[in-house]
């Protein structure tokens, strides 16, 4: 079984889409993490009841902003470690699913600061909006955690 298939332009595009996410972490930027979101999109935390569903770029974005004011490292002085690789990507005309991999080290809000480290899967839709890749919705889970 093929896990990437379609054209390679598109898998590229899709991957560059899962590294601005991780970029945007890292760099804790809004504007560059909030691009890679369709208007219309859904984000799905269903292992974060505290997070829950977002409907809409514009909510996913504010409410991604508030969260990253209390995941971090270095009692909040640095953000969060964070590395996101494609793990499938699957390309059919304009629409795509993908999935990815995250690698995160922080520090959680709910546990005094307790050191995580962590792994984690998006499961994706996207679709080929004006010739840009733009995520509708994503699902996170957990895989797993090491803490202390």
């Amino acid at each position: 079984m093929m896990v990437f298939t379609g054209p390679l332009e598109d898998r590229i595009a899709i991957r560059e889409l899962m590294n601005t996410h991780a970029h945007g972490v890292m760099s804790q930027d809004p504007e560059i993490w909030g691009s890679i979101w369709a208007d219309d999109a859904r984000w799905e935390l269903p292992e974060y009841p505290d997070l829950g569903v977002f409907e809409g770029k514009e909510t996913i974005v504010n409410n991604w902003i508030e969260s990253m004011k209390v995941y971090g490292t270095s009692k909040m002085q640095k953000p969060m470690v964070y590395f996101m690789e494609p793990g499938a990507i699957e390309v059919d005309g304009d629409t795509a699913t993908s999935t990815g991999y995250t690698h995160e080290v922080y520090e959680d809000p709910h546990n005094d600061g307790q050191l995580v480290r962590g792994t984690g899967r998006y499961d994706d839709r996207l679709e080929k909006r004006e010739g840009q890749w733009l995520f509708t919705y994503r699902a996170y889970r957990i895989i797993h955690e090491e803490r202390g």
